[in-house]
Order: C-alpha cells, then sequence, then structure tokens
C-alpha cells in the first residue's frame, strides 16, 4: 500500500505536542528524528524523554487521506499560524522491512572479525563471525565508532581475558570479545532494553553463559584486562572515574563515540592514568586508546 509522510520541524518543547496533533489527524506512525545529527541519551527508566533542539516530527498516512485537510487543520492550530514548517512525501509502495534487511549486509573489521546479520549466511565459516539481530539497541557495525572498536579488539589475543563493555547497546562489542577468546565479558548499560539486546544477540551466538549483564546501580567492582567504552564524549569525561577504576594494571582501555575536535581533551583526561596510544581515526570519530600505568 503507498504511504504519504508529513515532516513537521520541531524542537524539543513541540516535538511531543506535534505528534499528538499528528496522531490526531489519522496518522498511521510517528517518528521522531534529529534535524541537525546531534546526539541523544537513552533515558533512564521512568525518566522523561528529552527530544532534540532541531527534531523532524513524521507522521505516516495512507494515501488515500486527505492531506489538504490535515494541513490545514495544523496550520491552524499551530503557534505561528501560517509559518508552520512541513513538507509532503510520497513513499513508494514497498516491503520495507524486507528492503532493510536487504542492505544490512556481512562486514569484515580486521583479519579475523565478521559481523553478519542472523538472516544471512556467514562469508568465511573459518573466520570468527557474530550472529547479529539489530532491533532494541543501538550497535550494528556500520557506525564509525563501533567499527573502530571492533578492528581494536580483532587485533588484541583475548584468549583468557576479562573484558569490560561500558554503554554495552545491542552487545555487538562483547559478543565480538567473546568471539574472539575472552573467557568473560561483563556488560554494562543505562538501558534494560540494550540488556535484553545484548543477551539474545548472545544467545544466537552460544556465549550467554559468559556474559554477565548489569544496570549502572548494579555494576560490579572488578578489574578487568580490556575495557572498551562506546558512548559518547560527554559521559565519557563526566565518568572517567567510574571507567578508569574498571581498568587493571597493565590493563588495555579504548574510548569512542567521540569527534576528533573532542579527541585531544579525553586524550589528556585519560592520560592521567594510561599511556595514550596514537589517535585512530574514522571519517570523523575517533577511537581513543591506551593502557594503564
Amino acid at each position: 500500500m503507498p504511504w504519504i509522510q508529513l515532516r513537521i520541524s520541531a524542537d524539543e518543547e513541540t516535538a511531543e505536542k506535534y505528534s499528538d496533533w499528528l496522531m490526531a489527524c489519522g496518522s498511521q506512525a510517528v517518528t521522531f528524528i534529529d534535524a541537525k545529527d546531534t546526539p541523544i541519551y537513552e533515558p533512564l527508566p521512568g525518566d522523561e524523554v528529552v527530544y532534540w533542539h532541531n527534531t523532524v516530527v513524521m507522521g505516516l498516512y495512507d494515501a488515500s487521506h486527505d492531506m489538504d485537510k490535515v494541513i490545514a487543520y495544523l496550520q491552524e492550530i499551530h503557534p505561528d499560524k501560517k509559518d508552520m514548517q512541513y513538507k509532503l512525501e510520497q513513499l513508494e509502495d514497498k516491503d520495507w522491512e524486507r528492503e532493510w534487511m536487504d542492505n544490512f549486509h556481512p562486514m569484515k573489521f580486521g583479519e579475523r572479525l565478521w559481523i553478519c546479520p542472523s538472516w544471512r549466511d556467514v562469508p568465511d565459516p573459518e573466520a570468527v563471525n557474530v550472529m547479529l539481530d539489530p532491533g532494541l539497541a543501538f550497535g550494528t557495525g556500520t557506525h564509525p565508532t563501533t567499527a573502530l572498536c571492533l578492528t581494536w579488539l580483532d587485533g588484541l589475543n583475548l584468549k583468557g581475558k576479562t573484558v569490560v563493555d561500558f554503554g554495552c547497546g545491542s552487545g555487538i562489542l562483547s559478543l565480538a570479545a567473546l568471539k574472539l577468546g575472552a573467557e568473560k565479558v561483563i556488560g554494562i548499560d543505562i538501558d534494560p532494553q540494550a540488556l535484553q539486546a545484548s543477551l539474545e544477540n548472545a544467545k544466537r551466538n552460544g556465549v550467554e553463559e559468559r556474559l554477565a549483564l548489569y544496570l549502572p546501580a548494579e555494576q560490579p567492582k572488578i578489574k578487568a584486562d580490556i575495557v572498551v567504552a562506546n558512548i559518547l564524549a560527554g559521559p565519557l569525561r563526566e565518568l572517567a572515574p567510574v571507567i578508569i577504576e574498571f581498568v587493571g594494571e597493565k590493563g588495555l582501555l579504548a574510548l569512542s563515540g567521540v569527534l576528533e575536535n573532542q579527541a585531544k581533551e579525553l586524550q589528556i583526561q585519560y592520560g592521567q592514568w594510561c599511556d595514550m596510544d596514537e589517535i585512530a581515526v574514522q571519517e570523523e570519530w575517533v577511537r581513543l586508546s591506551g593502557t594503564r600505568k
């Protein structure tokens, strides 16, 4: 069935209101996207959702819906009356889930590691293959920050090591570490859905018995051989004392989710505790790594 998509420009104060308006006008679904690619944090359970300062609210309508009437109604109730910024788009009639699945291909990182969608055959049965079913949480390997961390893990000897994955998301880094030989991985995330996604992906890969998952309030006090934190520069800065406590003597640390213009400050901050390596860059993103002094 063909669809029409209505996009309205909003901000953190008006996004929820616009969503209600679109639903009231017969929208089949409403989606929020970031208009300027600014990161947003997943809220803690029970916390209020905070939207981006520049948000696009998208409503999906059946192609037969009277969009002239919808636009007229929205303009009438819009605070600026006729000054509502919007765009109508005709969407091609296709199986969107099938389209998405067809476009997600196996990806290789480093020399040994492949990340493979669970619905595709592995390209190299002799390689280290992580079967991933992305859905509930961020982390498919397609983003440069994840790719940088996967390549770093592939270059390590993880046999018998204990790894902490701080901000585990879908569990992609945890699973990669376990498949690459780590004895145990501790995954930590503020989002219960991320922990659920990590567990389901671990079961799919047969490594769930070596993966322990925790919310921050429950996280154990442990010294790990390797710590990886692929989050964002803000939390990496604010949570530095927490993250560094997981790194054992001579342990290895990798940090990502950092833009190039944020890297130097964090390298200096973590340089208090670690001998830092040269910064690795992919597109505009970086990975910082080092060894605990």
